[in-house]
């Protein structure tokens, strides 16, 4: 099996790069991906979530920064646990950030949380700028994952930590057969059903099953510059913690 993710694409009729595919995929689904996530997970990864950002407590990060931001859940419960002077969400798709813009205003923390459009692999920050990176459910649908650590790695300040939450691959009978059944079967077919478009829920088990997960991802955190990266696998192993620090 393959580790290169830049090879596994959205759409399989067109032509379009990853990047490109990936964005246009999170425009179509944006308005079910809410719903769909605390679906496909049983509603699990909100405590994922908490979990992850309870990780950054000890640093008392002040300005940071939402990768692959979305609808902006995780910076939003970031706010809630961290309270942070500011958060920057970025993301590729425009139609995630139109739900996230949404929910900004709605709770009125346009102050306190700004959302741009950005690639992951090219962030428009200067060196050493964040306390803190997140990026919840992202990481795997970087083109070039290795790029994308590296510049997440750049912008942070030094002692600065990533905290990356990702789909791993469950490796004990039974759970690993459970959840490949549901996420091969069952996925797909609720979110035919709910958005529309079948590729995108096609592609996210695949990204999953293709993704190098835990100690491969540690390898890779280390050749983007980290000095160390802290894995916490969570429930059976269908989702991990990393935090990498500068």
């Amino acid at each position: 099996m393959t580790h290169d993710s830049s090879t596994l694409k959205p759409y399989k009729d067109t032509n379009d790069g990853k990047k490109k595919q990936v964005a246009d995929m999170f425009d179509n689904i944006s308005h079910s991906y809410d719903f769909l996530n605390h679906f496909m997970s049983l509603g699990i990864d909100i405590i994922w979530r908490k979990k992850a950002i309870n990780a950054l407590k000890s640093i008392k990060p002040q300005l940071m920064l939402d990768v692959a931001t979305g609808t902006g859940d995780f910076a939003l419960e970031s706010i809630k646990i961290l309270n942070p002077k500011k958060i920057i969400g970025v993301d590729i798709s425009q139609g995630m950030l139109e739900v996230a813009k949404k929910k900004i205003a709605s709770k009125g923390l346009a102050n306190q949380f700004e959302v741009a459009l950005g690639d992951s692999e090219r962030l428009q920050f200067e060196d050493n700028t964040f306390d803190a990176v997140t990026v919840a459910f992202g990481v795997r649908n970087f083109e070039n994952l290795e790029k994308g650590l590296s510049d997440i790695y750049r912008v942070l300040k030094p002692g600065g930590k990533a905290v990356i939450l990702e789909f791993s691959n469950p490796k004990k009978f039974p759970i690993k057969q459970l959840y490949n059944f549901y996420f091969k079967f069952i996925t797909p077919t609720i979110g035919k059903f709910f958005s529309k478009d079948s590729s995108a829920y096609e592609y996210l088990p695949e990204s999953v099953a293709q993704f190098p997960d835990g100690q491969k991802f540690v390898a890779i955190n280390k050749k983007a510059g980290f000095n160390e990266t802290i894995v916490r696998p969570q429930t059976f192993g269908i989702c991990t913690i990393y935090i990498a620090t500068k």
